[in-house]
């Protein structure tokens, strides 16, 4: 066998190396495959020797392996979970450049989470045919988070939206009916031809009925961008839920309202600008103009909380919405690690003014404004 693929058996142990799909000697693929196995390791692990303009080569040192042959080969050799974390490690270990020289071999490549931060990352080096391919790998990728995501977030807000609309005070002129017939449907009364009614249901009162505005405030910092792609998801997900209004914007120093965008999440993620300043008091500011019911809108701050404006005025400015009964939610990380490096004592100076401060998965998340609506 290999030594560098005897090496990262040992390492990860039989049941995790069978599990990521690594080839054995017991009975699996004969000896040239497994050599063949090692190499594709030996070429993505093993530092490449730089070029002659001192960056990083496209080829290992003697092997004659380039990254076309390498993803032909990992899709030949390797099952799908192995793939998907081999060229996730591709791409972040030697970067993008020749895959973007390319198309062809990037067209091949799994759409993962890690190839879509990467491709956001460099969006100003791709060119028109590879942009084009771009949206679709992001799209793809997007795509599968979401329906992955919406299975996890959507019956605890479903769930909090159904409650906050009907009301147990039977009052005659708020009479959902439609709702109280097919609820009670179950209890139709062949001999006497008439649905036995177990319970009835109640509109809540106007104020109730009125929709939630939902407001997604995006931090374009290079650092957010595994929570900004999350946030650009949920609110996704938020835009199509019933009751529920959906504002979305990133900033920096500028303001770029996407709420026209929100079905199409790859949209907004193609036109993220990463780096840059960054004026967290402007977005509240802008936030704030978008607020039509106080009582009833949610403000979502995804951001690191380093800010580059008036620290001060954000701080009174989010002590002002609180006050006025938004509820607000400053986000230092969204994903599923969720692992924030934000200004903790910014965060706490709105913590102390009313905002609530998380860093948390999408799930946790989707609890939080569950917990909200349902008062």
């Amino acid at each position: 066998m290999n030594p560098t693929l005897a090496r990262w058996r040992a390492l990860l142990g039989r049941e995790r190396a069978n599990s990521a799909g690594l080839p054995n000697a017991e009975g699996g693929p004969d000896t040239a495959q497994l050599d063949q196995a090692g190499e594709l390791l030996d070429y993505l692990f093993r530092p490449s020797e730089p070029t002659a303009a001192g960056r990083r080569g496209g080829r290992h040192s003697g092997d004659g392996v380039t990254v076309a042959h390498w993803v032909d080969q990992v899709r030949e050799l390797f099952p799908q979970q192995a793939r998907e974390v081999l060229e996730g490690e591709l791409v972040r270990r030697r970067g993008i450049g020749e895959l973007l020289d390319r198309p062809d071999v990037l067209a091949r490549i799994e759409p993962s989470l890690e190839l879509v931060k990467t491709l956001i990352t460099h969006s100003q080096l791709l060119d028109a045919r590879t942009r084009v391919l771009a949206r679709k790998i992001i799209d793809q990728a997007v795509s599968e988070l979401k329906e992955r995501l919406k299975l996890q977030v959507e019956p605890a807000l479903t769930g909090a939206i159904r409650r906050d609309r009907h009301s147990p005070r039977p009052v005659a002129r708020n009479l959902d009916l439609k709702t109280t017939i097919r609820r009670n449907l179950q209890h139709w009364d062949a001999q006497r031809k008439a649905i036995l009614v177990d319970r009835l249901y109640f509109y809540a009162a106007e104020r109730r009925q009125r929709p939630w505005h939902i407001i997604v405030a995006v931090d374009q910092s290079g650092s957010m961008l595994d929570s900004a792609i999350h946030s650009a998801i949920m609110a996704s997900i938020f835009a199509e839920l019933p009751s529920v209004r959906t504002s979305l914007f990133l900033f920096d120093t500028r303001i770029a309202d996407l709420s026209d965008q929100l079905g199409q999440p790859v949209d907004v993620l193609m036109k993220l600008q990463l780096g840059g300043g960054t004026d967290i008091a402007q977005a509240i500011g802008y936030a704030t103009t978008l607020i039509r019911e106080p009582a009833r809108s949610i403000v979502l701050l995804i951001t690191d909380f380093y800010e580059g404006g008036n620290a001060a005025r954000l701080v009174t400015q989010v002590g002002e919405l609180c006050d006025a009964g938004v509820r607000c939610i400053g986000l230092a990380a969204l994903g599923s690690q969720a692992r924030p490096q934000y200004d903790k004592a910014l965060a706490q100076r709105c913590r102390k003014v009313g905002m609530d401060i998380l860093s948390c998965t999408p799930e946790r998340l989707s609890d939080a404004i569950a917990e909200i609506i349902r008062g």
